[in-house]
């Protein structure tokens, strides 16, 4: 009986062993779970704090102001080149640092991005001049502004089959775009270069402003994103910047003539930022501006030809080298 009951006591014992040392891991397991909970929650919070810092640095920094409440998606329409690549490489990060999230939409004309923002399908966009903004407007009962003047692209005279303007024969057919003020830019480029001379107006040029036209050039009005293309088929084309960009056409290269940023007639031609009226003191459009416009793009970025940037305010490094290296390399 005793042997039996020294049995059942030293399995007792064995079994209260057993759950203690099973109690003991459990408890350990259940700290350490907690432990590392706690730290995992800790450094979830240490994380989201230190987001959140860098998102205001980011915002400080630039000036950038951070997106109120949910509302944090800001829809940019663009031209391919130069405006998409500067947005993409510049700005989008900028404003993605300060807490944005960015959807570049490029287009291919000049005429969706500014009814696409009339629409309210984009919050902005950026590629177009005042003049052609403001005739746009105007034609099609658009409610659009300018916010901030950003770069100016010039507008060259380009051809396939002459190296210079003397070349050009009596007679040659000369391609232009065919809105507006781009065509008024085109016209007072070529008599500027003297190919033609214009009477005085003030309204925009155009075919009719032609007073004089010594050699006969025959002056034909296409689509501004056809130019690049109707060089195969015509002796001379003025070519709007960013289409000729496009085309892998180098305005200091390639241009037997340009427009200079000295002129009197380049501040019409900068590239503004662009929104529908009512949102000129959004936080977009505020965001959008700062990153265009922050402590190193307070400037207007002149791409000049011969002198490179020499008539430009001093921009932001890795904006002026992106847009160099896509000129002049």
């Amino acid at each position: 009986m005793k042997k039996k009951w020294l049995t059942l006591a030293l399995a007792a014992t064995a079994a209260i062993t057993v759950l203690a040392g099973c109690g003991s891991k459990t408890a350990e397991t259940t700290v350490a779970a907690t432990e590392a909970a706690t730290t995992a929650a800790a450094s979830s919070k240490a994380a989201e704090s230190s987001a959140e810092e860098t998102k205001a640095e980011a915002a400080a920094e630039g000036e950038i102001p951070a997106p109120e409440g949910d509302d944090n998606k800001i829809a940019i329409g663009v031209t391919p080149v130069p405006h998409a690549e500067i947005v993409n490489d510049v700005v989008v990060p900028k404003l993605e640092a300060a807490g944005w999230t960015v959807e570049v939409v490029e287009f291919n004309d000049y005429v969706q991005p500014n009814t696409s923002l009339e629409d309210g399908e984009i919050d902005a966009n950026y590629f177009q001049t005042i003049r052609y903004l403001e005739e746009q407007n105007k034609e099609r009962g658009l409610h659009l502004v300018e916010v901030a003047g950003i770069h100016l692209e010039p507008m060259g005279i380009y051809s396939k089959n002459y190296k210079s303007l003397e070349e050009l024969p009596d007679g040659a057919t000369i391609a232009v775009p065919n809105d507006g003020s781009n065509e008024s830019r085109a016209i007072k480029l070529l008599a500027d270069n003297g190919l033609i001379t214009l009477a005085e107006t003030e309204d925009l040029y155009n075919l009719t402003s032609i007073a004089e036209n010594p050699h006969n050039f025959e002056i034909t009005e296409l689509d501004a994103a056809n130019l690049p293309r109707s060089l195969d088929d015509v002796d001379a084309a003025v070519i709007n910047g960013n289409y000729a960009l496009e085309a892998n056409l180098n305005p200091e290269k390639d241009a037997l003539a340009a427009e200079l940023a000295d002129s009197d007639e380049s501040y019409k031609y900068i590239n503004y930022l662009v929104v529908k009226e009512g949102n000129e003191e959004s936080t977009k459009t505020k965001a959008l501006i700062a990153a265009l416009q922050n402590d190193a793009l307070t400037c207007l970025l002149t791409i000049n030809l011969s002198e490179y940037f020499a008539q430009t305010v001093y921009c932001q490094t890795a904006f002026r080298r992106l847009v160099r290296q896509r000129l002049y390399s």
